[in-house]
């Protein structure tokens, strides 16, 4: 390392900066070891038998959690290389919502072998070619062998890819539950585009609710779209069916004089009048949404005590303080448009009836200690409400992520209709068949997809560790079962074994219904490669020194 001289100064001819820099090797050995850093924090986490992190933060926020892309949010990582880690775990939950543990551990793997081979006098440039044709031909190799289609599986697929995805998280122990659940709501909101004719499962559809007490069997599914929260007022009515539902996202207060504007009075009875004109206001605020027809009032501000008798009288049920993220959601599944102002072209306060949204049904319930509104038969799409129940909030937000990750692995595998055998079954094929493929190659990159293939196992020995196992012996006994897959035509099947991670031993794990939606492993060998790549390519650092206060620049 050297330090930099200041411009001019010339105590450094060969860096004219304020700063110091970094080059070659001890760049590359640094990102490396940042990158197995944070792997290492959340390898203990990948499997069926992973363990959970506890996460405070600053002012003493817990976070049990065994999500990778949680744990990694939550660590505010400050290394740029390691950085480049915590946004790829994001990306892949963005993109397929599972599988954010092992490609993190897969991209630190990758590298950690790069940097070996960098030693070795390998260029770089030979290195990232090399990984870009090996994750070309892994990503070929599992459309064409690995993956099955959907349809030949029969009905179960859904409950157990469900299942698998949450077999590593708190839910597991309730995975057949849960995994019903998770498959009736994502079927409940079904949707198809008139446009295209795709269709879609919108996991937004689906309303998440968390409710302390009784145990995690308790949760149930409720049909319609529920609001935590109760009626304003204890006058309005507990139901109203056919529903038209006003979505607002202003205020129903009592009209108050602008900021700054002065009213001089000087008769006193004048200012009876104003007062009861800024009374008046809101009235025919409210007379104008009811005249259109509205009887479910929803809005995102306050209503004063005043003007709910004006909803009580009309016996239209009226909620006050809705989030806006629900608004929204109501809004789209009932056709209504959130109105931000009453105010028309012309300057006078109309309400437009087509901003109406419409439901059969408005009702409160009685859902565990809480009063809640259910929105029922939506008009266009159909929403659910999963309502989890829990011992304490650690518990709840922990199932909700498990949740979430389940509804996005059956969502993805109900548009893509593709799976592929789980428990290191995809792992150790690639590289059975990415080692015979880098001899078929007679350049510099055979070394380089030899040490990818390498490192795919990754993910089946932590998995066999993890499990307290003998990663080594199950590893090889899993190798030789892939070798004789792909090279004896009669046995082919062989290519469904994957780790049963409770036994000890190795199995069929399609029929065992270990399953994993195909595009999750697809795109983690992507993002982890385009990961490692990026990482690789850097060879230089400059760290600029900060200013020194007080000087002007």
């Amino acid at each position: 390392m050297m330090q930099a001289g200041t411009a001019g100064v010339g105590a450094n001819p060969r860096l004219q900066i304020a700063g110091e820099r970094q080059s070659g090797q001890d760049v590359r050995t640094q990102n490396v070891m940042a990158v197995s850093a944070v792997a290492n924090i959340v390898k203990s986490s990948l499997g069926p038998v992973g363990l959970d992190k506890m996460l405070v933060d600053d002012i003493g926020e817990v976070t049990v959690t065994n999500d990778g892309a949680t744990i990694l949010k939550l660590l505010e990582v400050q290394h740029p290389a390691a950085k480049i880690l915590v946004e790829l775990a994001e990306l892949q939950d963005a993109e397929v919502g599972d599988g954010t543990t092992s490609v993190v551990i897969l991209a630190a793997e990758l590298l950690n072998r790069a940097n070996e081979l960098v030693r070795n006098q390998i260029h770089p440039t030979n290195i990232i070619s090399g990984y870009r044709l090996a994750m070309r031909e892994a990503c070929k190799f599992i459309e064409e062998h690995l993956a099955m289609k959907t349809d030949k599986l029969g009905k179960e697929t859904l409950m157990n890819c469900a299942r698998t995805s949450m077999s590593s998280k708190i839910v597991g122990a309730e995975g057949e539950f849960f995994a019903q659940m998770v498959v009736d709501a994502m079927h409940t909101v079904k949707t198809v585009d008139e446009l295209t004719g795709k269709v879609k499962y919108p996991v937004k559809a689906i309303n998440v609710l968390k409710a302390h007490g009784k145990s995690a069997r308790d949760s149930v599914l409720l049909d319609g779209y529920a609001l935590n929260l109760q009626r304003a007022a204890q006058g309005m009515p507990k139901r109203v069916a056919k529903a038209k539902i006003a979505c607002l996202d202003m205020n129903l207060q009592k009209t108050r004089m602008m900021m700054g504007v002065q009213v001089l009075v000087s008769d006193p009875t004048e200012l009876e009048k104003i007062r009861n004109r800024e009374l008046d206001i809101t009235k025919e605020r409210i007379q104008k949404i009811l005249d259109s027809g509205a009887n479910v009032i929803l809005t995102t501000k306050g209503i004063d005590d005043m003007a709910l008798k004006y909803f009580v009288e009309a016996g239209a049920i009226a909620c006050r303080r809705v989030p806006k993220d629900d608004l929204k959601r109501i809004a789209k599944a009932t056709g209504a448009t959130v109105v931000l102002t009453l105010a028309d072209m012309e300057g006078n306060e109309t309400f437009d009836p087509a901003n109406l949204g419409q439901a059969e049904e408005v009702v409160e319930e009685r859902v565990a200690d809480d009063n809640m509104i259910m929105i029922k038969g939506s008009k266009f799409s159909k929403a659910v409400t999963l309502l989890l129940r829990g011992a304490n909030d650690y518990m709840l937000d922990e199932m909700d992520r498990s949740i979430h990750d389940s509804l996005c692995v059956v969502k993805r595998v109900l548009e893509s209709g593709s799976v592929v055998p789980g428990g290191g079954a995809v792992e150790a094929a690639l590289s059975i068949y990415l080692e015979h493929f880098a001899t078929t190659l007679g350049s510099r990159e055979q070394l380089a997809i030899g040490e990818f293939a390498n490192a795919a196992l990754i993910i089946p020995k932590t998995l066999a560790v993890n499990a307290a196992k003998d990663a080594t012996e199950l590893v090889a006994a899993l190798r030789a079962f892939h070798y004789k897959s792909q090279t004896s035509p009669d046995k082919k099947a062989m290519a469904q074994y994957g780790l049963d991670l409770v036994e000890g031993k190795v199995r069929n794990n399609v029929e065992a219904g270990v399953l994993e939606p195909a595009m999750s492993k697809v795109k983690m060998i992507q993002f982890a490669t385009e990961a490692a790549i990026t990482i690789l390519r850097i060879d230089d650092l400059i760290r600029l020194a900060a200013a020194p206060e007080g000087e002007d620049e």
